[in-house]
């Protein structure tokens, strides 16, 4: 009985940080779809880290996962997944997926849902997340960069943390007008611009930027070494 109070306990403080993480994070930082407000207000978040980094699952800041991986910020993915306009059915490519929370989110917006990860314990913890709060996500492991040819062509590609450039395998994985969201941090700069790439009908793509990000670097997506003389 002891156990279950704590537990209980627990599920409540919980469930008030993500009421917290909704209206002072979300709400007020221009995000507007309600869609994507219910789905962050339902879905556990601290469910997709492990059990010394729950504690810290709603704060305001890029969680490090280890290994130079990190849960990126609520508000930032908040923002990014917005810029994507998910609608039901769409085919969506999660790059990076770490232990699988956005595309948990993605595939709540009725999406279907591709989580790619290098990481081999990674991707088996985001499958036990995902399996314990029933969300169909197809989990695969390869090369980031490379994506997921097999399930695409896709309408959306979320890359879950900032890159340096934006591989043109990737965009080549887009239908026509699909939209690849991510944080650009080119020429070695501390902060980023969180950017919202579409694919045109000719195969070219147009690039919006969305705001100011200081996302980490996913890894393997760092600025090429700069030649010394």
């Amino acid at each position: 009985m002891v156990t279950a109070a704590v537990g209980t306990t627990a599920a409540k403080n919980y469930a008030a940080a993500r009421r917290f993480m909704v209206d002072g994070q979300i709400r007020t930082n221009k995000v507007t779809d309600e869609r994507l407000i219910e789905a962050l207000a339902d879905l556990p978040r601290e469910r997709f880290v492990p059990p010394e980094l729950q504690p810290r699952a709603y704060l305001d800041d890029d969680l490090s996962l280890g290994n130079g991986r990190y849960l990126i910020e609520p508000m930032v993915l908040a923002r990014l997944v917005q810029g994507l306009h998910v609608q039901t059915g769409d085919r969506v490519l999660v790059v990076g997926a770490a232990g699988g929370y956005s595309a948990a989110l993605l595939a709540r917006l009725g999406a279907v849902v591709t989580a790619l990860e290098n990481d081999d314990a990674l991707a088996a913890d985001a499958r036990a997340a995902l399996r314990a709060e029933d969300v169909a996500v197809n989990v695969v492991t390869g090369t980031l960069k490379d994506g997921y040819a097999q399930s695409g062509p896709y309408n959306a590609i979320l890359i879950e943390g900032a890159v340096a450039e934006i591989p043109e395998r990737l965009l080549e994985q887009l239908k026509q007008q699909g939209k690849l969201a991510t944080v650009l941090r080119n020429n070695n700069v501390t902060n980023g611009h969180a950017v919202l790439v579409t694919r045109g009908e000719t195969g070219g793509t147009g690039t919006r930027v969305l705001f100011d990000a200081n996302t980490p670097l996913l890894s393997g997506f760092e600025p090429a070494a700069a030649f010394a003389f």
